[in-house]
């Protein structure tokens, strides 16, 4: 069974950076991705972006399109999101989660790591 946990997350004055890590344990043999989204108060859940398991990215956010950088690191089985140059309207609740091969829809999903932004 595949368990995700997050962390890395904090608060943080605009302008500043986090990175965030998603440590991934278990059968990962048909994973294809590994996905970062996000939820502010009162917000739906949103993709940020994600990473196939071959390293390529995408992003779904315009809003992130050159500030944040989703990486793996295949030996650590763990993926990150590096956030910079962050704003108030990135204060969420950010989840990583896995998209299985085949699947159209993300899980497990870890519990999540709170990021706050001050203005």
């Amino acid at each position: 069974q595949v368990q995700l946990v997050e962390s890395g997350g904090g608060v943080v004055q605009a302008g500043e950076s986090l990175r965030l890590s998603c440590a991934v344990s278990g059968n990962m043999f048909n994973f294809a991705a590994v996905g970062w989204h996000r939820q502010a108060p009162a917000k739906e859940r949103e993709l940020v972006g994600l990473i196939l398991k071959n390293g390529a990215t995408g992003y779904a956010l315009d809003s992130v399109k050159g500030r944040f950088t989703i990486s793996m690191d295949d030996a650590k089985n763990t993926v990150y999101l590096q956030m910079n140059r962050l704003k108030p309207e990135d204060t969420a609740v950010y989840y990583c989660a896995v998209l299985r091969r085949g699947s159209t829809a993300y899980g497990p999903w870890g519990r999540g790591t709170q990021v706050t932004v001050s203005s």
